[in-house]
């Protein structure tokens, strides 16, 4: 979430760069600054309250020594009187407190400079965009009809065993699944990423520190009876890993890289764009997240632009790269690209990968900060990005690459799946 520094030093400014994102934020900032200044009111009060008790204590001594019992007696009545409003007092504090924090949590990240205005999709920017666009025949299939056709995934036996969105993976289909989690991790780790495998559930405080709470609940498969919650993408758990810690500004930056299988409701998703692989309720996807120095963090970004870049050219994909506007933007992004895929078949663009530096707004949630050379702690910058999620890439390879005598496999795959062509 924004600090409170940041919406204090320029309140019009942060108003400004809300409205970029579409968001009206007026009303609730005007609200923060009032609660701030009650707080700072009852926190005065309550400090006034405490040095009058401590004067007061050492008074009560003094005079009974003195013989002054009268004044005494008017002392510790004094004392209890003040203490009989020390709890409603602090009472009203929390509540500002509490509010104050509601309120924050309402509040999405500032887009940075470089964020173009828009409120839709079809205002983000084309940033660049690179591989050879494939020629199929008229007889060219979508990857669903060629699922079917080679036995690679089996939709409806996952609308039987679970429902929409839940397809499993078959024979060569499952073999190509599993290369292609590989190669994503092994590139990870050729880039310096450390690897972990996070727990696929998380808890309440975890959904909270990444800004997936209380924002995207609808879109979260919610276990009820252990209050955990199925992660969206391993982005959650793995930047976690980095919530209340101080760290040695000497151990950053932090890369780490996760595989994990993802999970998320998509409600009111319908129609020919959720066919097939296009939008599932359950997917794989390798993730790589940074802990970075404000001052780094967005060379890191660039860094983590070209690695995605260089996954996509090695699969031999056609590609482009959005700079999303505003309104485009999620919740807690400064700033966001999102690399897309040509799916030759269905002649549509396919978002695989989404690559975004969050500055310090998860890390303020996180309370994720670094010792600085000046022995005070500051926040750190987060960023994350898919490399890659996988349901889209397999239907592009599967629409561009295939032949009358089948589907070309991509040569970076080829010695994690044993065969060059699925016939």
């Amino acid at each position: 979430m924004l600090t409170l520094q940041t919406i204090k030093a320029d309140p019009e400014f942060v108003i400004g760069r809300l409205a970029v994102k579409g968001f009206d934020g007026r009303g609730v900032i005007t609200e923060i600054l009032e609660i701030d200044n009650e707080r700072r009111r009852l926190q005065q009060l309550t400090e006034s309250d405490a040095s009058r008790l401590k004067k007061l204590a050492a008074s009560i001594g003094a005079l009974m020594k003195q013989g002054k019992k009268d004044e005494a007696e008017e002392a510790k009545a004094e004392v209890a009187r003040i203490k009989g409003g020390a709890s409603g007092l602090q009472q009203r504090l929390e509540e500002c407190e509490k509010r104050m924090t509601d309120l924050l949590l309402t509040v999405p990240n500032l887009p940075c400079a470089a964020v173009p205005e828009g409120l839709t999709a079809a205002e983000n920017v084309v940033e660049k965009e690179g591989g050879k666009m494939p020629e199929l025949g008229p007889d060219a299939l979508p990857h669903w009809d060629l699922a079917k056709k080679y036995n690679l995934i089996d939709f409806e036996l996952g609308v039987k065993v679970t429902g929409a969105g839940f397809p499993f993976y078959i024979g060569k289909g499952a073999r190509l699944q599993r290369a292609l989690i590989q190669f994503f991790l092994d590139q990870a780790s050729e880039a310096g990423y450390t690897e972990v495998e996070p727990p696929f559930v998380v808890n309440a405080a975890s959904g909270y520190g990444t800004g997936q709470l209380p924002d995207k609940e609808g879109q979260m498969y919610h276990v009820t009876i252990d209050d955990l919650y199925l992660i969206p993408t391993a982005e959650v758990p793995v930047t976690n890993i980095y919530r209340d810690v101080i760290l040695d500004p000497d151990t950053l930056p932090r890369k780490n890289c996760a595989y994990s299988p993802c999970w998320r409701r998509e409600a009111g998703s319908y129609g020919k764009d959720v066919r097939g692989l296009n939008r599932l309720h359950q997917f794989d996807k390798v993730e790589i997240v940074r802990i970075e120095k404000p001052e780094d963090s967005y060379a890191a970004l660039e860094e983590m632009k070209d690695h995605v870049q260089g996954l996509l050219e090695k699969l031999g994909l056609p590609w482009h790269i959005l700079r999303l506007c505003g309104g485009d933007m999620s919740f807690t992004s400064a700033i966001t690209f999102d690399f897309e895929v040509w799916s030759a078949a269905q002649q549509r663009w396919l978002e695989v990968s989404s690559v975004s530096n969050f500055e310090t707004y998860q890390a303020n949630r996180l309370k994720c900060r670094y010792r600085g050379a000046d022995k005070k702690t500051h926040l750190c910058h987060t960023l994350n990005g898919s490399a890659l999620a996988l349901p889209r890439i397999v239907a592009a390879l599967l629409e561009n690459n295939q032949t009358p005598e089948g589907i070309v496999v991509p040569e970076c795959l080829r010695k994690y799946t044993g065969f060059d062509i699925i016939n």
